[in-house]
């Protein structure tokens, strides 16, 4: 297998790892996390019912913002929406990532505008 390989399934099985403990239901649903090199996107997820509760994104973000200021606006923009949606309490999917830079400042944003997890 070449290193490129490695690092896919590598990336496949940390996610599978972070999602095996966690399940979105109806009361408690799942916050999605995608960060990509010039993205950010969020989603509220019931995986009993297999629906998108609430999403947000930065692809409508100006381009002069930096990827921590997308990410903290998209955490303000789920947390909107979930209140809309009536949600206060989520399961945190951070995916294969860590829990440290943007999906930090992403999880703080989301937790000063009202998400508990």
């Amino acid at each position: 297998m070449s290193e490129l390989q490695n690092k896919s399934i590598n990336k496949t099985q940390r996610a599978a790892r972070t999602r095996s403990t966690i399940r979105g239901t109806a009361e408690r649903p799942r916050l999605s996390v995608v960060i990509t090199n010039r993205h950010v996107s969020a989603q509220l997820i019931n995986d009993a019912e297999g629906k998108t509760i609430a999403a947000a994104t930065s692809l409508s973000a100006k381009d002069s913002q930096t990827m921590t200021e997308k990410a903290k606006d998209v955490g303000v923009e789920i947390a909107k929406r979930a209140k809309k949606a009536k949600v206060t309490k989520v399961a945190f999917d951070r995916g294969a990532k860590k829990y440290h830079g943007r999906i930090k400042v992403l999880a703080d944003a989301a937790r000063e505008n009202g998400l508990e997890f």
